[in-house]
């Protein structure tokens, strides 16, 4: 799926939605549903800095294609982190690159999170990002003879 259709997918779950406790329930039991970090992924290596819940990231590349995951102790920056992940998992670095998650404004999901949790988000947004740059394909080289 593209980041375009998860996109899609997810401004058709939440803008019926208007109320930001329902919006906030919904990703709560998102974060719910998803299955928790292995506790070898748990270690202080993987904690993301500047939130005050602990807050483990990790990034994986696999056959052109980028894939994260996240936990924490706090079940809304679970729910949080773990929409970023998700809604990144699977897409190759240039896709990434090219889509920014500041539609999520639009859907009400940041301005509402208290400034920790924002941070939190921004965080693994940031980890995204290096990931993707870090894993982007290097440009072809040209075969001198």
């Amino acid at each position: 799926m593209t980041v375009a259709e998860k996109q899609a997918r997810l401004t058709e779950a939440l803008l019926p939605l208007t109320k930001t406790h329902d919006r906030l329930a919904w990703l709560v039991e998102q974060a719910r549903q998803r299955p928790p970090m292995s506790a070898e992924l748990r270690i202080d290596t993987n904690l993301v800095e500047g939130c005050t819940a602990r807050l483990w990231f990790t990034s994986a590349f696999r056959e052109g294609r980028c894939f994260f995951q996240s936990d924490s102790d706090s079940l809304v920056v679970k729910s949080v982190a773990g929409l970023l992940c998700e809604f990144y998992s699977g897409c190759a670095s240039e896709e990434i690159l090219h889509h920014d998650p500041a539609f999520l404004a639009g859907l009400g999901i940041n301005q509402h999170l208290t400034r920790n949790r924002r941070n939190a988000l921004s965080s693994v947004w940031e980890r995204i990002l290096e990931f993707a740059q870090s894993q982007r394909a290097a440009p072809p080289r040209s075969i001198v003879s």
